[in-house]
């Protein structure tokens, strides 16, 4: 792990334990969630506070491979909402779940975005293998779920090899944004719903389904932490119609 990633990783778990202190048992809940469910959370927080008169839901967002070791090292946490099934696969193989309350309950789809301005030539993934194109961003494969797809889609299409020394590896899928609205790069690739609402990027193209394991996103909570209760109430909110629909508004696509 880069020092980078350590700092980042410390400090998340200092600011999730120091939260953690000031809970009262039975009236507020933590929710580690990935960090493109940001707004669809924050939105649905606000709607089960008001639900629950007296309840506070506190988040605490990043990339899901960081939340899934800060869970792991011991910071507070009463659900957990991954981008992809592979950081709750390792929880629940640690014996970090609660039985029975692991579920997917939302999709989403890799798209390739330039900076809006000055126009880019960049128009599909097949231009990335130009010469003229430099720098292209990406989520790191290893802790970013957008990036994993993101290199599967790249692999896939037979241009890895092509590209591979062009990437620039990032913490975040927001920190991707940030390196294509500022034309630091030429190019970058993230989930749908973080560009979908943007003036400083264009989306030009969206990767095929085919190019990569479905984007699904896998909620669950969390053992010990003492709001069981209110945990599942948390996720049954999520799962249901009316959950289904604030997911659409922000762009997440319904499972079947």
């Amino acid at each position: 792990m880069k020092w980078s990633d350590r700092i980042i990783f410390l400090l998340g778990c200092l600011l999730v334990f120091l939260s953690g202190a000031e809970r009262a048992a039975g009236s507020e809940i933590m929710v580690s969630a990935a960090l493109s469910l940001k707004a669809p959370f924050e939105h649905m927080g606000r709607l089960f506070e008001g639900k629950h008169p007296g309840t506070k839901v506190h988040f605490n967002f990043g990339a899901s491979g960081m939340l899934q070791r800060q869970i792991e090292g011991g910071a507070p946490a009463d659900i957990f909402a991954s981008a992809s099934p592979k950081e709750m696969d390792s929880l629940e193989a640690g014996g970090f779940l609660v039985r029975g309350t692991r579920s997917n309950f939302a999709g989403n789809t890799i798209v390739l975005i330039v900076p809006s301005s000055p126009r880019s030539r960049i128009r599909s993934f097949d231009d990335l293998r130009k010469k003229e194109v430099r720098r292209i961003a990406i989520g790191n494969p290893a802790s970013v779920p957008a990036g994993k797809y993101a290199e599967d889609v790249l692999k896939s299409s037979g241009m890895w090899a092509t590209v591979q020394d062009k990437i620039v590896l990032c913490e975040h899928v927001r920190q991707v944004m940030d390196y294509v609205a500022r034309n630091e790069v030429d190019a970058g690739m993230v989930f749908q719903t973080d560009a979908g609402n943007s003036k400083d990027v264009e989306i030009v193209s969206e990767a095929p389904d085919q190019s990569h394991k479905p984007v699904l996103y896998v909620i669950a909570a969390i053992k010990g932490s003492g709001n069981g209760m209110l945990a599942k109430e948390f996720i049954s909110m999520i799962l249901s119609d009316e959950g289904r629909k604030i997911l659409k508004k922000y762009g997440f696509r319904n499972l079947k």
